[in-house]
């Protein structure tokens, strides 16, 4: 497969899918995009941008072969680009009956598949026979509205295919996005999954009234944290100051458009988990990781106070002003 020039499909209709459907027609002449719902295709099409999520990112319509049909979705791409919701991607897929295995997939999701607790790159591995060369994962430091603004990011592209990764990247460049590429997949992949948790927890302390001074601490910690982690998960030497994870963490702990701070700030103003997933539109990935690390980590035995913190909020019910007032007493 000639990463370079084979049919591109979007899975998901969501923001991230939308800002990826947007950098990839800047060097693409058409794209498939899998919307689970027909109605929004067809106000997609008439007002020709997302209904739901970026709409003041205008598409040429005509660039585009919408289907609601995952198996045509499938069987007319060669690169399949998922940017759907972790939690949702078993019931994405429950009813494919055309084979991933000879396609290039890549994960633009952060997240665990709930109760099997993969990352998406294993998952795909493991459960369609997609071969580890042919997955790749798409990280951050990016947030899908300053992607939608044009205002300089930069993405990583995680490839054990080194040429592929670099082949696919070159499909994502444009004057706005710059690319790195690594073959650190596993790391790459928890790092982005584990720094939504800890979003999370910089939320429900910024909620409770904690200042910087103590963010920073925080979010010291916390990129400790994630190197005990993905280094005890998948030892490899690699440079956790790098943007793929200390960046990724600092966006998203600190950013107005991240889903996960905002999550945990609500948390931390008292709202309960429930009230706090109703009033989002978007889904805060964390909330999903924070259990299924638990439970990963049940084998490891990682030293993981906040992560541990953040699982006994949201999971325990126990007061965040307690749970984060014992915190601070692990922390350095």
């Amino acid at each position: 497969m000639d990463v370079t020039t084979s049919k591109i499909g979007v899975v998901g209709s969501g923001s991230w899918a939308t800002a990826i459907a947007k950098m990839v027609l800047i060097n693409s002449e058409r794209i498939n995009w899998y919307f689970r719902n027909p109605d929004h295709i067809e106000k997609f099409k008439r007002v020709k941008h997302n209904p739901n999520y970026l709409t003041s990112v205008a598409f040429n319509t005509d660039q585009i072969d919408f289907s609601s049909d995952i198996n045509e979705m499938v069987e007319q791409s060669d690169i399949l680009i998922f940017a759907n919701p972790s939690a949702f991607i078993k019931e994405t897929l429950a009813n494919l009956t055309v084979s991933l295995k000879d396609k290039f997939i890549v994960s633009a999701i952060k997240g665990l598949v709930p109760d099997d607790n993969l990352v998406i790159g294993s998952y795909f591995h493991k459960i369609h026979q997609v071969p580890l060369h042919q997955v790749a994962v798409i990280s951050g430091p990016c947030h899908a509205e300053e992607v939608a603004l044009e205002r300089l990011s930069y993405l990583t592209i995680a490839c054990q295919d080194i040429k592929k990764g670099r082949d696919f990247a070159g499909r994502l460049q444009c004057s706005y996005i710059k690319t790195v590429v690594t073959d650190d997949i596993y790391g790459t992949e928890f790092s982005a999954v584990l720094k939504n948790i800890m979003a999370i927890a910089s939320g429900i302390c910024h909620g409770l009234g904690y200042g910087d001074n103590f963010q920073a601490v925080l979010i010291s910690n916390a990129i400790q944290e994630i190197k005990r982690f993905v280094d005890t998960v998948h030892p490899i030497p690699r440079d956790i100051k790098s943007s793929a994870y200390l960046g990724d963490l600092l966006v998203t702990c600190y950013s107005q458009f991240s889903r996960n701070r905002t999550f945990g700030t609500m948390i931390g103003k008292g709202y309960s988990v429930k009230s706090a997933q109703l009033e989002m539109l978007m889904i805060a990935e964390g909330y999903y990781a924070a259990k299924s690390i638990k439970e990963i980590n049940d084998k490891y035995k990682v030293n993981m106070p906040i992560t541990d913190a953040v699982y006994n909020i949201i999971y325990e019910r126990i007061s965040p002003a307690i749970e984060i007032k014992l915190l601070t007493e692990y922390l350095r």
